[in-house]
Order: C-alpha cells, then structure tokens, then sequence
C-alpha cells in the first residue's frame, strides 16, 4: 500500500532524493509517434529548461537528472532550512517569478502604501510560500503541471499527462547517492539512445561536460518566466562536487568530478541483460575521449561556491 509522501521524504534522515515521472502516453512525451510519424523530441528542452528555473527559485539543488522519451530522472539535494534565511521580500519575488500571486502581494511589490491589516496578511502570504519552496512536491507540481498543460495545447486535448504523482526513493549513503547518479546519468547509454555518456543530449552529465546552452538564454526564451529578470532571481549551476571534507558547511557532492566520470564510464562498460546499451570497451577511457585536465578539473569541482558567488554577484550588479 503507497505511504504518505509526508513518510517517504525525511530531511532528518537525508537531503537526497531520486525522482521519478513518467508519462501516461508512454512514447509520446518526447519521442516519435510511430504512427503518426511525428516528433516530439523538442519536450525534452522544456523539462530540461524548467528543471533549471525551479531549481533557481526553489531551496533545493539538482545534483543529476536525465530527460527520456517517456520519462525523466532527478536527484536533488533538498535544503528547506536555507528558505529560513530569505527575507519575506526575497521569498515573494521568487514565488512571484513563477505564479501572478494575490493583488494584494502584486500591490507590495509594486511599492503601493498598505495598511497594517494588509502588510500583515503580507507577511502571512509570505510564510505559506516559504514553506512551499522549501518542499519536493510543490517543486515538481511546478514542474509537471506547466508542462501537461503546455503538451495538451499543442497536442489539442484535455485530460492526464503524468500516469500518476512522481515517485522518490530517498538516498541516505554516499553509495546511494554516486551509483544513483551514475544510473541515471547512463540513462541514454541503456537506452542505446546515445553510444557515451558525453554524447547523451539532456542529461546533467553533458551539461557538467560541455553545457548545451547558456543558463541565462535558457530563462529567456522561457516566456512565460521573464518575472525572474524583472525580480533578479539567481541562476543556479548544478551541484558540484566537492572532492575533500572540509570542516565548515559542505555543500556539495563528497566526490570529485574526475572520480565521477571514471565511475560513470566503467558502469557503462558493463553490460545488462535487460537493456540494449553499453559504452563501447574498446572506447577510450572518458578522460581521454574528453582531453580533460586534472587540475582544470579539480579547481572547477572545488571552487563551484565560489562561481555561484560570483555569478550573483554580477546578476545583482545588472539588476542595479
């Protein structure tokens, strides 16, 4: 019998989940109607362009994530203590960049004179939207409903799109949390949709590899989202990887990046009975394949921190 999801998911046992959606027309999400002939291949850069907005608005990072043709994987790395540090200002304008919100939030932030009574209720709208930013569910209720509703119009129809809510699987060792990763990142090889692993289209090892396309042009051509210029909502990279244990706050994945993809190579070399892909073992090893430098590597995996302040930085510079 399904457990409650206030049962599956429990930030006192691990911030990591595995996530799951899978769609109810099986092929149709974002693959070739067979019958038909046509392609729907181009969902698959919506859910990969909406993954990234959410994950910039909401308190929770995406450490991997894989868009197939009738279903996609995430892992994410919940923080819902880290909304405790936003003001109510910074929780509505990011609120705000996804949904119109109440007039009476629209009239605060347009800097209209408010009454006690109203500010109050201010404040009480705010408390209701930090604690959805801070939660999976609303995460990816943001995440699917735009994207059933933007299938069925142009698919000109009504009714479900997702065969069911998403599925999660909490990831509470180190153990779980790489081979998950890795499973998911190996998702296009499985599938023989892609020979490597560098070669697998929408899927967050490419982007760590070679990114596809510019975080910044990816928010902008979401039209429906030009609110998160207008309210300078940060773009998150993805989470990196830390490589070494610190003593302060550690952010990040304990695992370096170099490490990772030698991990993720090697699965792929061996070979399942129940899935037609692998990687090719007479292929190089990836860092080979990739030319990478050990040292370019380990100062982008260690210093991921720091780029984000970086980036903030400059976004907020912009927006002054």
């Amino acid at each position: 019998m399904p457990r409650p999801r206030s049962e599956q998911i429990s930030i006192a046992d691990t911030p990591f989940y595995h996530v799951i959606s899978r769609c109810v027309r099986r092929t149709f999400l974002c693959g070739k109607d067979r019958a038909t002939g046509r392609c729907y291949e181009h969902r698959r850069g919506w859910i990969e362009e909406r993954i990234r907005l959410l994950a910039s608005v909401f308190s929770l990072d995406v450490a991997a994530y894989a868009v197939m043709s009738n279903h996609y994987h995430l892992v994410v790395k919940l923080s819902p203590a880290e909304v405790d540090c936003w003001s109510n200002d910074e929780v509505l304008a990011r609120w705000c960049s996804l949904h119109k919100g109440p007039p009476l939030v629209q009239r605060y932030l347009r800097g209209d004179n408010l009454c006690p009574a109203e500010l109050r209720r201010v404040d009480e709208y705010a408390d209701r939207f930090r604690a959805r930013l801070g939660d999976l569910s609303w995460f990816m209720k943001c995440l699917n409903q735009p994207i059933a509703w933007q299938a069925n119009r142009e698919d000109q129809c009504t009714g479900h799109f997702w065969e069911s809510r998403f599925k999660s699987q909490p990831l509470d060792t180190e153990e779980a949390l790489l081979s998950c990763m890795a499973y998911v990142d190996l998702n296009p090889v499985r599938a023989a949709m892609a020979e490597t692993p560098e070669q697998s289209n929408h899927t967050s090892i490419k982007e760590r590899i070679a990114p596809q396309f510019d975080l910044a042009e990816a928010i902008r051509r979401q039209t429906q989202q030009q609110a998160l210029n207008e309210f300078a909502v940060p773009l998150k990279p993805l989470l990196g990887f830390e490589g070494v244990i610190r003593n302060g706050f550690q952010r990040g994945i304990l695992f370096s990046f170099e490490d990772y993809l030698e991990l993720v190579d090697c699965t792929g070399r061996i070979s399942r009975d129940n899935k037609r892909g692998t990687i090719d073992e007479k292929a190089l090893p990836i860092l080979e394949r990739l030319n990478l430098d050990p040292d370019r590597w380990c100062e982008r995996a260690t210093r991921f921190e720091d780029t984000y302040q970086d980036y903030r930085q400059s976004r907020r510079r912009q927006a002054a």
